[in-house]
């Protein structure tokens, strides 16, 4: 299990295959890179990912290790930047292997939906507009009811 939370920009076609390289006992790798996208206006210039580093690394490690002892996991992968980032870099990227694909599948989802709504992030839209907090979003925190 990795997690990481970083500045600089990562090569998702480097980790990816990093991680699923050699992996005889698992029978699927199941990847997730979510990307900075404009807003609907076009008006997006930047976003601004803050943090707090010890407590935001203890959180994602703990929902990993939660992933990996709620599913048939052999791995897990979370990377999340923080810093400013323009329209289409890679924010984060979640990665996990297993012997059968719906545990994979699974478990990455359920990684994602914390990451999208729970994970010690604070964000910040810098546009034309003006500048404004993303705040939290109902269908987001609806989605962690399922797990």
């Amino acid at each position: 299990m990795r997690v990481v939370v970083q500045e600089d920009p990562f090569d998702f076609g480097n980790e990816a295959e990093a991680f699923a390289s050699g992996r005889h006992d698992m029978g699927a790798v199941v990847t997730f890179t979510g990307i900075v996208r404009d807003l609907a206006s076009g008006d997006l210039d930047a976003m601004e990912i803050e943090h707090y580093p010890g407590m935001t690394q203890k959180a994602l490690q703990t929902i990993a290790a939660e992933a990996v002892q709620r599913w048939s996991l052999g791995d897990v992968l979370v990377i999340h930047r923080y810093g400013r980032m323009t329209p289409g870099e890679k924010i984060m990227m979640v990665a996990t292997a297993a012997p059968h694909r719906k545990d994979a599948f699974e478990a990455a989802e359920y990684l994602m939906d914390y990451l999208k709504s729970r994970a010690p992030f604070w964000k910040k839209e810098y546009g034309g507009s003006g500048d404004s907090w993303v705040a939290a979003k109902d269908e987001d925190e609806a989605a962690l009811d399922r797990w």
